[in-house]
């Protein structure tokens, strides 16, 4: 069961004090800034600032030029030349060339990058040659018709070798150094992560002198926090989306919001339990209101899909309705299935988001009244993410939530969730599934994908 959400955006008022930008970032600490180590939204709000790719999309979301300032497509797509902007420096002075852009694609595709979830979305590339000083080639085992997209992504951020190499990945995950606009000055895990300005960045100084991000886990304290301007701005979903009402009464606030490609899920455990069998897992999904849950609790600011991504991704299809709800049909399958009235079932949720918390006791409320028992289990974000999905250690049902990604395509959400073998799939293994994830890949004609 998944609703696509709009994205909100709480912003006091009152002008920036002396530069400083100071923001509620969400509640998740991603406990490391290697661009390699994460998929959390809350990684890029931060992170985005302190490195670049060599690409990246623009206020209109179309891809536009960064590290990179052209590029061409040779031998039918399966190899793409980039030219590399010239008078570069990371942060720390080490110059930017096409070999720094070798060693992150290298170390994305290697030993390191396997510890991670982006590795996935860049495995079409072969090897990565260095043509001149400012010139690069990637050579793809196939077409891959949203690489470029791909390369605005997490994974793709360019990283320092010379760094990296002398004070080894650990360090590099709590000191991070890009190319990009704001450089790292200090991290306090769980509290606060604070940058300033880089003045030689290649796109001019920025406007901003510092910014700090506040890791707020408890959504009044943000509010307090927002309505006191100690805060300047609030990325959701530290407040609850149900809490628009008070921004919204805060002559100081203002309220942005915008259509997102977020989407929330409980995703099942289709090996062990109840939700082994197909029949329950319907049941389940037939015995929720997700409807009533978007009006009580999000407040309109969300939709029910019955895909992977919402509407701005490609692949998505419109045709595709989520399963009516039906409790009466949603007992008939579990009596059908052998399940007892009274049987439980677990569902796993990020501790720190108020919201989806809200929105798993709703589940539970509506799950009760077909007859099952649902507890609710909150983990820390990283040891949800990290260990309890990866090594299939989850209840019944575990929250899961992504993006459109970076590409707003089908493949960004479906390959990493359900291909055998991969770090959030820990259940379900289909070799013709595995095919046509594979197959899908290199198709360039959207027409005929």
């Amino acid at each position: 069961m998944a609703s696509a959400l709009s994205t909100a955006v709480f912003a006091s008022a009152p002008a920036f004090a002396a530069g400083k930008l100071t923001i509620s970032s969400p509640p998740q600490d991603p406990g490391s800034w290697d661009p390699i180590d994460t998929f959390l939204v809350n990684w890029a709000s931060v992170a985005t600032n302190i490195f670049d790719g060599l690409v990246y999309r623009g206020p209109d979301l179309k891809i536009v030029p960064a590290l990179a300032t052209s590029w061409e497509e040779l031998d039918k797509g399966k190899r793409i030349r980039f030219h590399l902007r010239e008078n570069v420096k990371f942060q720390n002075g080490e110059p930017f060339n096409a070999d720094a852009v070798k060693f992150t694609f290298e170390r994305l595709l290697g030993d390191e990058g396997a510890k991670g979830p982006q590795r996935s979305n860049y495995i079409a590339i072969e090897k990565v040659e260095v043509i001149d000083e400012k010139t690069v080639d990637f050579h793809l085992k196939a077409p891959d018709p949203v690489l470029i997209t791909k390369l605005a992504g997490y994974g793709g951020m360019i990283v320092p070798p010379k760094y990296i190499q002398e004070k080894g990945d650990d360090y590099f995950n709590m000191h991070p150094v890009g190319t990009g606009p704001f450089k790292f000055v200090s991290y306090e895990p769980k509290v606060n992560i604070k940058l300033e300005a880089f003045a030689d960045h290649w796109g001019g100084a920025p406007k901003l002198s510092e910014l700090e991000y506040r890791f707020i886990t408890e959504p009044s304290t943000a509010v307090a926090e927002l309505q006191a301007g100690r805060v300047d701005l609030v990325i959701p979903p530290t407040i609850p989306i149900g809490m628009i009402p008070t921004i919204q009464g805060d002559p100081k606030l203002e309220l942005v919001t915008a259509s997102g490609p977020t989407v929330y899920a409980l995703r099942f455990n289709t090996a062990d339990g109840i939700t082994k069998d197909e029949r329950v897992r319907k049941a389940l999904i037939m015995a929720v209101d997700r409807d009533a849950i978007i009006q009580s609790i999000l407040a309109g600011q969300a939709e029910a899909i019955a895909s992977f991504q919402g509407s701005l991704s490609f692949g998505f299809d419109p045709n595709m309705k989520p399963l009516p709800y039906d409790p009466e049909g949603a007992k008939k399958l579990l009596e059908e299935a052998g399940v007892q009235p009274g049987a439980t079932v677990q569902i796993d949720v990020r501790g720190q988001e108020a919201s989806f918390n809200e929105v798993a006791q709703a589940v539970a409320s509506f799950l009760q009244m077909v007859g099952i028992n649902a507890t609710i289990k909150p983990y820390d974000t990283n040891v949800l993410l990290n260990d309890i999905i990866p090594q299939g250690k989850t209840g019944a049902m575990f929250q899961q939530s992504w993006g459109g990604g970076w590409t707003f395509d089908y493949d960004n959400t479906a390959y990493s969730m359900y291909h055998s073998g991969e770090k959030w799939n820990p259940y379900d293994k289909d070799e013709k599934l595995d095919k046509m994830l594979e197959a899908q890949r290199s198709v360039l004609d959207r027409g005929g994908a």
